[in-house]
Parts: structure tokens; C-alpha cells; sequence
């Protein structure tokens, strides 16, 4: 008889809409979701970024990957007293990221850019079309590999900018880690589980990831892989779950 799962880990941000599809797996397949960062981001200090020799006003657009970005962007141009000219371009790599940038930008006086999709490599096209732009990347010290895979085959002038540190987020002694299944989304949030937990032993601890660098650090880990995403017909890993939760309860029936 199959494991039945009850218990997921998801090593990423609870969403902040109700309407995510986590919650309907949840509720639909009768397992339990946690949601909890291996990984957090910590900020880089003026004096840090001043380091890396780089003059924001010689950009005229602004790349964000995500919404930290966006606060760690204007936060150290505050810290550094340096006032972005209304000129300024923004290319965001989905809606959500762009409506965010709203918390620090007036879309009617600037001009914001952004994928329908929500992947890298559509606002990469659409970056190509305004290729006469200086771009300025914002960034973690750890850098995604098909990210930055994607820009280096562009056509854009660009610079990286690293405004912000990914790190481990340790897991507290009275945290329970106690799961039948963990998702990652990065090769540094499976180093990071392996930190806070040298002596792990899978067993029946079933692991699923998302993106062909994650995979690759589940293997060199040691460990198994249970559920890769994405895949043909399964683009996501809420797709990708809920199809392998379908196939496990057929096979725990039998």
C-alpha cells in the first residue's frame, strides 16, 4: 500500500490571496499545508552596495524579479539620497510584481513593463524590443541559473545589482519538522533544510521541486526525487501536486 500523504511542507511564503490554489488542494485532497521558508532575504547595506561601484542614475530601466527587489531598490537609493528621474523605465516580470512597484512609483508618471505570464523569459522578449536601454538587474547574491541563462542570451545591455542577501532561515527548537512531503523551489533552500537538519534521513519523506536547478540539488544531495515540476501539461507545482496527490490516493486504495 502507497504512503498516504497528510502533511506538506511548501518551503515558500503563505500567499497572500485566498484564491491561491494551495488552498483548494488542501481542502479537496484532505492534507494539511505549512507554509514555511527554508530561505529569507536580508538586506545589503549602502556601504555594501557602494562596493560593487555602481551608479543607478547611468541606467535608464530598472529589472524586478520579485517584490523584494522592489523594496530593497528604493530603500538603498533612499539610504544614498539618490532621487530616480521620472524617465526611469520598469520591467517587472509579472503583474503582481508591477502592481506592486505602485507602493513606490505613480504608473501615470513612469513607464512600467511586464510579462502576462509571469516567466522570465516572455519579459526577456519584451526587454529585446527596447534594447536601446541601459538595464540594471536587481538582485540576490544567489542568482537564478536559468535566469541568468535568459539574459545572457538577450540582446540588452545590462548590469547586475546585487541589493540583497539570500540566506538560510534556521528552524527554531521548538519548530516541528514533521512532514510527508517538502517542495522546494531553489537549490539553496534544499542546502538550507540540509543545514538545519545534518542528520536527515528521507525514508518515506516524499520530496518534490520545482525547476531544473532545484532538481539537480535534490540529486546531488543524495536524495530521491519524488515530483518535478514543471512539466508537458504541468507548468506548475500547484498542477503538479495535485496530479501526483490524484495518482498516490489511487495507488494507497488499492
Amino acid at each position: 500500500m502507497a504512503l498516504k500523504i497528510r502533511n506538506i511542507l511548501v518551503s515558500q511564503p503563505q500567499p497572500s490571496t485566498e484564491k491561491s490554489p494551495y488552498f483548494d488542494i488542501s481542502e479537496k485532497y484532505g492534507v494539511k499545508i505549512v507554509f514555511r521558508p527554508f530561505i529569507k532575504v536580508e538586506p545589503i547595506l549602502a556601504k555594501e552596495f557602494r562596493s560593487q561601484r555602481i551608479n543607478i542614475l547611468d541606467y535608464t530601466a530598472i529589472i524586478f524579479n520579485a517584490r523584494h527587489g522592489i523594496d530593497h531598490f528604493f530603500r538603498i537609493c533612499e539610504e544614498m539620497r539618490i532621487t530616480i528621474p521620472e524617465t526611469m523605465k520598469y520591467f517587472c516580470v509579472s503583474e503582481s510584481v508591477a502592481v506592486y512597484l505602485q507602493r513606490y512609483v505613480h504608473y501615470r508618471k513612469r513607464k512600467v513593463f511586464f510579462g502576462a505570464n509571469g516567466k522570465f523569459a516572455e519579459l526577456v522578449v519584451i526587454m529585446n524590443k527596447h534594447a536601446e536601454e541601459k538595464y540594471l538587474f536587481i538582485t540576490s547574491d544567489v542568482q537564478n541559473d536559468d535566469t541568468s541563462s535568459q539574459l545572457e542570451k538577450s540582446k540588452i545591455n545590462l548590469h547586475k545589482a546585487v541589493m540583497y542577501k539570500t540566506v538560510s532561515n534556521d528552524f527554531g527548537p521548538e519548530e516541528v519538522f514533521d512532514y510527508d512531503m517538502l517542495l522546494f523551489f531553489s537549490p539553496i533552500g534544499v542546502a538550507s533544510m540540509l543545514k538545519n537538519f545534518p542528520s536527515f534521513v528521507q525514508g518515506d519523506i516524499q520530496i518534490g521541486c520545482f525547476g531544473a536547478t532545484t532538481v539537480q540539488a535534490v540529486h546531488d544531495a543524495g536524495l530521491r526525487l519524488d515530483l518535478e515540476a514543471p512539466l508537458p501539461g504541468l507548468p506548475s507545482m500547484t498542477m503538479a501536486l495535485e496530479n501526483y496527490l490524484k495518482e498516490s490516493n489511487k495507488k494507497a486504495k488499492k
